[in-house]
Order: C-alpha cells, then sequence, then structure tokens
C-alpha cells in the first residue's frame, strides 16, 4: 500500500474525519486532503505525529519500503515488537527487548547471545548452529558497531550496580549474595501469583524487558526469582520450573 492509501485507513478505522486528523496533528484539513490525494507526503515531524497517534511506525506509513531489523539482536522488526522512547515515539532501530525505558539492555554480547539462543534453538536449528551465527552476525549490527559511541550504556551499568546493592541490602533469609543481572523477557519469567483471597495475578508485563536472576536457595528445595525495572522489585520464590510460586517481596522504588 501507498502511504495515500494507509493514511485513509488508519483515519477511518480510528473514526476520524479529514479535520479532527488536521487537529491531531496541527495540520490543515487541505494538507490531510492532498496527503490521501497523493500528492504530498507528511514532512518528517508530521509522520512522527501520526507514527505516535495511530501507534505504527513510520516506516508503516510509508508503506514498508526498508525491512527493519533490530540492530543490537537482528530480530526483523514488526509494530508490534518495535521499541520506543520514554515520550512514547517508536524507536525504528531497536526492538522493545533490547531498548526499554530508555535504556539499552545489553552491555555484554555473550549475554545477549544466551538469552537468543534459548528463543531460537529447535530441531531444525541446534544450539551450536545457533551460537555460530549469532557469532558472526552480531557484530555487524549498527549497536555493536557503535557500542563506546552510544549514550546510557555507562549510566545503565550504574543503574544495574545500585538495584543489585538494593535487592542485597533486603537481606532475604535463604537468598545468596545477588551479583549480577540479566536481561529477561517477562513472558518468561511471569509467573501466576495465587492470593489469600483465591484469586490467582500476574504482576509483569508478557511484553516488557526486565532485569533479573535466578538464585538456589542456601536450605536447598527451592529457587529464589528476582526481577526488577526502574519502578519495583519483586523478589519470588518457586519450586523447579516455576512450580508453586510465592511472593517474597514486591517493592516500589
Amino acid at each position: 500500500m501507498e502511504t495515500k492509501d494507509i493514511i485513509l485507513e488508519l483515519r477511518t478505522k480510528n473514526g476520524l474525519s479529514q479535520d479532527e486528523l488536521a487537529q491531531k496533528v496541527f495540520v490543515t484539513r487541505q494538507a490531510v486532503s492532498r496527503w490521501e490525494n497523493g500528492d504530498t507526503v507528511p514532512n518528517t515531524e508530521t509522520l512522527k505525529q501520526l507514527s505516535k497517534l495511530f501507534d505504527v511506525s513510520i516506516n508503516t506509513l510509508l508503506g514498508s519500503p526498508r525491512q527493519l531489523i533490530c540492530q543490537c539482536c537482528g530480530m526483523p522488526l514488526e509494530d508490534h515488537s518495535t521499541s520506543r522512547e520514554k515520550d512514547g515515539f517508536f524507536n525504528e532501530d531497536y526492538c522493545k527487548w533490547c531498548y526499554a525505558d530508555g535504556n539499552y539492555m545489553y552491555s555484554d554480547m555473550d549475554d545477549l547471545i544466551d538469552v537468543c539462543v534459548r528463543n531460537m534453538v529447535s530441531e531444525e536449528h541446534p544450539e551450536d548452529e545457533v551460537r555460530s551465527y549469532l557469532k558472526a552476525t552480531l557484530p555487524k549490527l549498527d549497536y555493536w558497531k557503535r557500542y563506546k559511541e552510544l549514550g546510557g550504556n555507562e549510566a545503565f551499568e550504574e543503574f544495574k550496580k545500585q538495584l543489585i546493592a538494593e535487592i542485597n541490602a533486603l537481606n532475604i533469609e535463604g537468598m545468596p549474595k545477588l551479583e549480577k543481572l540479566n536481561a529477561l523477557v517477562g513472558s518468561y519469567i511471569n509467573l501466576e501469583y495465587r492470593l489469600p483471597n483465591g484469586m490467582t495475578v500476574k504482576l509483569l508485563d508478557d511484553n516488557a524487558t526486565y532485569l533479573g536472576n535466578q538464585l538456589e536457595c542456601e536450605f536447598g528445595g527451592r529457587c529464589f526469582g528476582i526481577a526488577a525495572n526502574m519502578e519495583f522489585i519483586l523478589i519470588s520464590t518457586y519450586e523447579e520450573n516455576g512450580e508453586a510460586p510465592e511472593i517474597v517481596i514486591y517493592k516500589k522504588r
């Protein structure tokens, strides 16, 4: 589809008149009409406004002229997996698991490879093959080529150190000292907890990325699971494979 058809479809789907759309993105009705007739294309700033309004990437608005891939992990990007800045605008260079809350989630390529291997291994593609592919591919991506130039990494590493110190300061009985936090996809650690009233609840977002780790209890029998971000710390215990989870602490930061 061309940009003119995409804008018309999105405007119609959202129940907006040309006048209403124009007001939302600070242009005239005539400008919207020219877009939908194919006479002009919105400028860069207006494309950003349309992207945020309709919750689609600029690449989608332009008819997907490029095959976008995450410049950190190499995953093909679609609108639902593309990262966002803190102001809600899409960041079309990264997936939402590699760039979250305005921060780059990986500063160690080996950590990223370990996470990717767990998600990519299959009968057709064994671990050795996947690991070799990633080791050859990731260094060619923009993030790793420009790693030392990218802002925010030192601050993020400091944030992780601060978070580790906060978690260790909780002095939870039986939990070993936390040494490292890894980036973890919500869907893999979003356990379902049973409340005293019998209802069950999940506290994480399947589509978000968290910092966390798993530690074996010093008393044996269960594991501690840690998940945290800039807003909270969640520590739970559970049996093998996440069975019978119990919340130890859920603490706002």
